[in-house]
């Protein structure tokens, strides 16, 4: 009975996407249902979906009750056809359209909760249904009855425009401009004639952008300083311009305002300037979106604020887990809202201890320098700062070593707690020269032992967080340097650091256990480490310069190193792991009540993650033996 039923699924769209060991999980849950008699199952916007329905004989009527109970856009379905997957996902669980199931039907309903498992585990399984929704509404007797949901929390659907919805999709301003030489009192007409409370400022006789003005421009940059309004606008104007590309995500845009500080964006589309972007526009646009929450954490007065703010970040993330938004977007947005709190507490020091003595870097290494914050974090981080005369040299670093112990005191009071291994900038060993930093990297890649690839590798995830960015851009650039022609001892030790963790799985291919207090567990992190790892690797030996893992996956797919199967099959496993990994952490705070950390427990998993998570498994392990061969040359 169960091979019959793994024989239909193989044949339903989207199941016969899925791994036959998936299938052979989902046939134990499947539901059979016959129905004696013509029966209307479900009706439009009323009956709540318990799950979705695979017609495995007989027929399915859908249609759509218009005013006068009239049937309209009627549709037949036969074997093999799932029911209900778009209702579950883009309309609050109710059915989209309603059902009459004919005498001698016979359907296997998937329960509502193991179809969502499967939607966060296959993106391709998931877009299916939503692709499969946007080809519907091209149809105009389907539009006319589809109703927009009422609010931003009443739909999966809208609740997900932010993460799935791109800028060209939006209505962004057209650019008023002024040619830099332009008096400001012109420029103020300009704006008037046009209703803007913005204007973007060329080059003379160029297209160039090279600066904007605002109200606020005018006001705090001419009126309060009584200037004459006949002065050109170049030089009260502010800048920099940050742009981005009209391809890219809303959220992305939003992340991008709140890192930059930018109240303005200009929208690119093949390297020309086509509009702009506020950030009032998109935040009333995405008015009850969890990224807002970033606006009032920059809001926040004291330290105290602060460790409130943090403390609500967990049920940020179940929600955006819970609409079923992707693991990699949840963890940026934590790590957004930690570089936010990060960089309170660091003017709010220098405020108290005084004006720095000379330029410097605050950056952050590990998961947070890799945009890839969870809930269990502790810190990782260091100072870098310019090299000053000899006479300063003990006066410079005595101010940086009080600065870094106050920054690091501050951060564990609202939650990012002390790390262990002392990777920190209060640690003496990691707040130093730009000079120093550099003779630390030419002695990590040059003495090839193995301990020293291990600090490269924590080191080489490294990303700026305030203070002077060309700091950070002059070392990274060094080290790139060094990297053209290492030793390749060198990159056979860092090649096997990506092999000391083992994806957690049995001679049986089970998942591997160990026993804490009265539970079986599995370290989610350690079950990560390989991925990041092997794709640091490649990163390292290709010269690429961005920090995170997935961006690194992308460009390395780019360039040919991987091939887009290896690049999905890789991505997909660590964004799922990911997703998990912030559920489990969630979970444990909300619930649970204890400190979050890495261990989950094999038994609050469900057959379906469990399958899944052996499968994912497998793929690290044979990504694993490609490391192996290359870098290290044996088996």
């Amino acid at each position: 009975m169960e091979e019959k039923i793994i024989s239909l699924l193989k044949i339903t769209e989207p199941f016969h996407l899925l791994p036959e060991t998936v299938l052979a999980e989902i046939s134990e849950t499947l539901i059979k249902t016959e129905f004696s008699k013509d029966t209307l199952i479900y009706r439009q916007d009323v009956t709540e979906m318990t799950g979705v329905s695979i017609i495995a004989s007989g027929e399915y009527e859908t249609f759509f009750f218009d005013a006068s109970e009239n049937k309209r856009a009627v549709t037949k379905h036969h074997k093999p056809y799932c029911f209900g997957g778009i209702s579950i996902i883009l309309n609050r669980v109710r059915a989209l359209k309603s059902a009459i199931a004919k005498k001698g039907t016979v359907v296997y309903t998937l329960p509502r909760k193991e179809f969502y498992e499967l939607c966060n585990a296959y993106e391709d399984f998931f877009h299916y249904f939503t692709s499969d929704f946007g080809k519907k509404m091209l149809d105009e007797e389907f539009s006319h009855f589809v109703k927009t949901p009422a609010t931003f929390e009443e739909s999966y659907f809208a609740a997900d425009q932010l993460y799935s919805r791109k800028i060209e999709g939006i209505a962004y301003k057209s650019i008023v401009s002024c040619e830099e030489n332009t008096p400001v009192f012109e420029t103020a007409k300009v704006m008037a004639a046009n209703k803007v409370s913005c204007i973007f400022v060329k080059k003379s006789g160029s297209d160039e952008i090279i600066g904007y003005a605002t109200d606020i421009t005018l006001r705090d940059n001419v009126i309060a300083r009584c200037l004459d309004s006949r002065i050109a606008i170049s030089e009260v104007m502010d800048n920099p311009i940050v742009s981005i590309s009209s391809d890219a995500y809303l959220y992305e845009a939003v992340l991008m305002m709140f890192k930059t500080k930018s109240r303005y964006l200009l929208v690119k589309n093949n390297e020309e300037y086509v509009g702009f972007l506020s950030r009032n526009r998109l935040l009333s646009e995405q008015a009850q979106s969890p990224l807002v929450f970033i606006q009032s954490v920059k809001q926040a007065e004291n330290t105290e604020e602060l460790r409130k703010k943090w403390n609500q970040v967990p049920d940020i993330i179940n929600q955006l887990l819970g609409r079923g938004v992707h693991g990699e977007i949840a963890s940026q947005v934590i790590t957004t809202i930690a570089d936010t709190i990060t960089g309170k507490v660091i003017e709010k020091i220098i405020k108290e201890i005084g004006k720095p003595p000379a330029k410097f870097a605050f950056i952050v290494t590990g998961s947070e320098g890799r945009k890839e914050q969870t809930l269990s974090t502790d810190q990782d981080n260091g100072i870098i700062y310019e090299d000053k005369a000899n006479e300063h040299r003990e006066m410079v670093r005595e101010y940086f070593m009080d600065f870094a112990k106050r920054v690091s005191d501050d951060l564990n009071t609202i939650g990012f707690e002390y790390c262990k291994g002392g990777f920190m900038a209060s640690n003496p060993q990691w707040t130093h020269s730009l000079s120093h930093w550099k003779r630390n990297y030419t002695q990590w890649i040059e003495e090839s032992v193995p301990e020293n690839a291990m600090k490269f590798s924590t080191f080489f995830d490294f990303r700026f967080i305030y203070g002077d960015e060309n700091i950070v851009r002059e070392l990274k650039t060094f080290i790139k340097e060094k990297l053209v022609s290492p030793n390749q001892v060198f990159f056979a030790h860092i090649a096997k650091n990506a092999l000391q963790y083992e994806p957690p799985l049995t001679f049986f291919k089970r998942i591997k256990t160990q026993t804490i207090g009265k539970s079986e567990v599995f370290d989610i992190k350690t079950a990560m480490s390989p991925i990041v790892d092997l794709v640091r690797v490649y990163a390292l030996k290709n010269h690429l310069e961005m920090e995170n893992t997935g961006e690194r996956m992308k460009k390395l797919t780019e360039i040919g190193i991987f091939t887009q199967q290896q690049y999905n099959e890789m991505h997909q496993s660590y964004y799922y792991l990911m997703a998990l990994r912030l559920k489990n952490q969630a979970n444990q705070i909300n619930t649970d009540k204890k400190h979050p950390d890495n261990y989950v427990e094999i038994n609050k998993l469900t057959k379906i993650e469990r399958v899944t998570l052996i499968e994912i498994f497998k793929t690290i392990g044979n990504f694993q033996l490609g490391i192996k061969v290359k870098f290290t040359g044996s088996f």
